[in-house]
């Protein structure tokens, strides 16, 4: 048993377990009802057991038993599943868990994919994974899809029902259907870390656990599947993480890529990123990640924001749009576009793509809008639109950026 204060370690393993636990009790428990009330228990267990006998040595694995046998004791004394007592036993014995036949072998990765189930819509399929593997809040989900929390609710309402009345089963399908989830498997471990990288809430504009947990789904779906994709996942997200520490300063206020010390990023990481995207362009399969990482990597490889190549930028954008078109990305190419005309010509870019709509509950469209009025010495249209972004916004750092700018105006 370890030393560690009970109450710390709790608190520790919730941060940094709960959502393994919860992964793994859906596979053991068979249902997302049964784990979630599983979870629930374990900790309770917890914390009613750690203080006195101590903290495990491995709060993982004690947390799985205890919710598990928790949940199965519960189903005897309720006689809810009476007739499947042999069942029951089977799933109490303390055996080792059987051999997977397949490559899957990460409960957290395995779960995705159950919740990317064909059967299910594609935007149920991204905001149950979201819920139930990245841990996120509805209202986290809400703002990452630019959508009211209460169809977000919705969405994971029905999913939920969905597998439950359509006993769709826990299980990873075979490697030939897995293409067929990729696509919905990495923008859940993109969302995750985007979540991650510019929080929504919270006092901290990053939170380095959610990114370190999408960076490592990532990795083992670039083991599970030779898939460029996921290639060009990895490499995106291993590039942003590569100057995550250098977006914030001392006091946790924002800091603009064109201010970042450069000299700070990581170059092991944007050494491995810039592989993959090779490994991911030889295959001749270009797909929106593999187009991302490579704008993010004209960036990590300019000494400053005067020496960025902006015109490959604005074509690989271009490419980007037809690709994958979204309002975001049209909002990132005319941005793109003003560092590389002026900000009159930025400026105009920018009110095309708003004036398509889709962007009017977006904070960051309205500062980018802000941003080349300042530039043209627009003051009033400026402060306008910073009000607009400052209302869009909850996060601290970014509330107190937008206010500085006010502020200079």
């Amino acid at each position: 048993m370890s030393t560690a204060g009970p109450r710390d370690a709790l608190e520790a393993a919730y941060r940094t377990e709960a959502r393994r636990v919860l992964a793994t009790l859906i596979r053991l428990l068979g249902g997302f009802d049964a784990a979630e009330e599983a979870l629930h228990e374990a900790f309770t267990a917890a914390a009613e057991q750690w203080p006195r006998q101590g903290v495990p040595a491995n709060p993982y694995s004690w947390l799985v038993s205890a919710g598990r046998f928790r949940t199965i004791d519960r189903w005897r004394r309720e006689a809810r599943l009476a007739g499947a007592l042999p069942e029951l036993t089977a799933l109490a014995e303390p055996t080792p868990e059987p051999a997977m036949p397949e490559d899957i072998q990460d409960d957290e990765l395995r779960l995705i994919f159950v919740c990317c189930h064909p059967a299910l819509a594609p935007d149920a399929r991204i905001a149950l994974t979201l819920r139930e593997v990245g841990g996120l809040t509805t209202e986290e989900i809400a703002r990452a899809y630019l959508t009211p929390a209460p169809t977000i609710a919705q969405r994971i309402v029905r999913a939920k029902a969905k597998i439950r009345d359509e006993a769709i089963p826990y299980e990873v399908p075979d490697r030939g259907d897995l293409p067929a989830r990729l696509e919905s498997a990495l923008q859940v471990i993109y969302l995750i870390f985007n979540e991650g990288y510019a929080a929504t809430e919270g006092p901290n504009l990053t939170r380095a656990d959610l990114c370190a947990e999408a960076i490592r789904l990532g990795r083992l779906m670039v083991e599970l599947l030779d898939q460029p994709e996921a290639q060009g996942l990895l490499a995106l997200m291993l590039l942003h993480e590569a100057r995550r520490a250098t977006r914030v300063d001392a006091s946790g206020d924002l800091v603009l890529l064109e201010d970042q010390d450069r000299t700070l990023w990581d170059r092991s990481l944007i050494a491995e990123a810039d592989g993959l995207i090779g490994r991911a362009i030889a295959s001749r399969r270009i797909g929106p990640y593999i187009l991302q990482a490579a704008i993010a990597s004209v960036h990590a490889e300019a000494a400053g924001t005067a020496e960025t190549d902006w015109v490959q930028i604005v074509a690989l954008y271009d490419v980007l749009g037809r690709v994958d078109p979204s309002p975001v990305v049209a909002l990132n190419r005319a941005a793109a576009i003003g560092m590389r005309d002026g900000p009159q010509a930025g400026l105009a870019a920018i009110e095309a793509v708003m004036g398509q709509g889709g962007l009017d509950g977006y904070h960051l469209a309205h500062a980018a809008r802000a941003d080349m009025q300042r530039r043209l010495g627009l003051t009033e249209a400026a402060r306008t639109s910073y009000r607009r972004a400052l209302e869009l916004t909850r996060q601290p750092a970014e509330r107190r950026f937008i206010k500085g700018r006010l502020g200079q105006l």
